[in-house]
C-alpha cells in the first residue's frame, strides 16, 4: 500500500499568500518563500502552490516566481494557476515543479490533459477539480459549469491521462467545518487514480475520515495557518490510527 500523504496548500495572489472562505480569498497570510521554508524545515511530504489570480486575470503562470521559490526547496511541489497549454506545463516543470495542476483549461480543453500526460507522463499531471454540489466549476471556483457533473468530469480526466485529482469543495473552503466525505467517497470509488481531499479540513480526525473514504492524500490550508495543527502532528495521528504515512 502506498503511503498516505499530508499536503499543505498555499494560495498566491499578487505578491502575498492569501486565505479566506469559499474561494473569497481576501486575507493576507504571509509570503510564499517564508512559508515554504517553514514547511521544508518541518519535513512535509509534499506541497501544493496555486496562483489563484492567474486565470481570472487572463495571464499564464509566473515561471520566474516559481523558479525562485523552488530554487532551494527540495520537497515535491505541485504548482498550478493559469496553465492553458503544453508549453505552460513544460515551463512549470522546467522551473522546478514536480507536478502541474490544471483546472479551468481541463474543462475547456480536455485534450490538453491527454497531450500533457503523453509528453511528460501522467505522474506529472494533476487535474484540480473545484466543485459546488454536483457541479464542476472553473475560474477559481466561480465559472464554467459542466453538464455531466462531478463524477463524469473526473472519469473523463482519468481517461484523458490525469495522474491524480485535487478534489476541492468550494462551499467548504476555508471553513474548517470538515471535508465533504460523501464526495470524496463517490469520486474515489469511481476512479483508480489518487484523489487528494481538499476544502474544509477540521482537524486530524477529519483527515482520518477522508482516508477511510478512499482519499490517497489530504490537503489543508486554513488548518495549518490558523490553528496549532501541523503536518507532522497530522502524520503522527494518522500513523497511530493505522495508516502508513511518513513521519
Amino acid at each position: 500500500m502506498l503511503a498516505k500523504r499530508v499536503i499543505p496548500t498555499l494560495l498566491q495572489r499578487g505578491h502575498t499568500l492569501v486565505k479566506g472562505e469559499r474561494y473569497n480569498s481576501w486575507r493576507s497570510v504571509g509570503v510564499a518563500q517564508q512559508a515554504m521554508r517553514i514547511h521544508a524545515a518541518r519535513g512535509v511530504d509534499e506541497l501544493i502552490y496555486l496562483d489563484i489570480a492567474a486565470t481570472p486575470e487572463g495571464r499564464g503562470p509566473d515561471f520566474k516566481m516559481v523558479e525562485q521559490l523552488t530554487k532551494d526547496f527540495f520537497v515535491p511541489i505541485t504548482v498550478g494557476g493559469g496553465v492553458r497549454s503544453v508549453e505552460d506545463v513544460r515551463g512549470l516543470l522546467n522551473a522546478g515543479a514536480d507536478k502541474v495542476a490544471i483546472c479551468t483549461a481541463a474543462i475547456e480543453n480536455p485534450e490538453l490533459i491527454r497531450e500533457a500526460s503523453q509528453k511528460f507522463g501522467r505522474q506529472a499531471i494533476c487535474v484540480s477539480v473545484d466543485y459546488l454540489g454536483p457541479r464542476v466549476v472553473g475560474m477559481c471556483g466561480h465559472d464554467v459549469f459542466r453538464k455531466e457533473g462531478l463524477i463524469g468530469h473526473i472519469k473523463n480526466m482519468e481517461r484523458q491521462g490525469a495522474g491524480e485529482v485535487l478534489l476541492s469543495s468550494v462551499e467548504r473552503d476555508g471553513t474548517m467545518q470538515g471535508y465533504d466525505i460523501d464526495a470524496i467517497k463517490a469520486v474515489s470509488d469511481a476512479v483508480d487514480i489518487p484523489v487528494i481531499a481538499s476544502g474544509g479540513c477540521s482537524g486530524y480526525e477529519d483527515m482520518h475520515r477522508a482516508l477511510k473514504a478512499g482519499a490517497s492524500a489530504v490537503a489543508a490550508g486554513a488548518l495549518f495557518q490558523f490553528t496549532d495543527c501541523t503536518p507532522r502532528g497530522a502524520a503522527e495521528y494518522l500513523k497511530a490510527k493505522g495508516w502508513e504515512v511518513r513521519t
